[in-house]
């Protein structure tokens, strides 16, 4: 009889946290900068550099910084680009004039009460 009432606080609070995991959060894309993310052989003594885009989003609270995770993807957002997005582990996904987008969250930060 004991059980009965543990079994239902573990249910409750597993379907807490997989609604927090999928509630979208807003934010705005404020910076966009070009990083190399990989090399690319053309011969045997020359490579060239691989870049990828890493943007920066800012929401009420914190601050994120994100890079697309291969550097093939290249599509470029505009700043101040408002979104709707969801964290999943390591992965930041949104979507932006009807495309999905899947980034990988390289930082995290808080901000201040009085930035704005």
């Amino acid at each position: 009889m004991k059980f009965r009432p543990v079994l239902l606080f573990g249910l409750l609070l597993s379907s807490v946290a997989a609604y927090a995991a999928a509630t979208a959060m807003s934010g705005t894309i404020v910076s966009m900068t070009s990083v190399e993310c990989g090399t690319k052989k053309q011969s045997k003594k020359e490579s060239t550099a691989l870049l990828c885009q890493q943007y920066l989003v800012h929401t009420a609270t914190s601050e994120y910084k994100i890079q697309q995770q291969k550097p093939g993807d290249q599509h470029i957002i505009p700043a101040n680009t408002p979104i709707q997005f969801t964290i999943d582990k390591n992965k930041m996904k949104f979507k932006v004039d009807g495309k999905k987008y899947e980034f990988i969250v390289i930082s995290t930060a808080a901000l201040n009460a009085q930035r704005n």
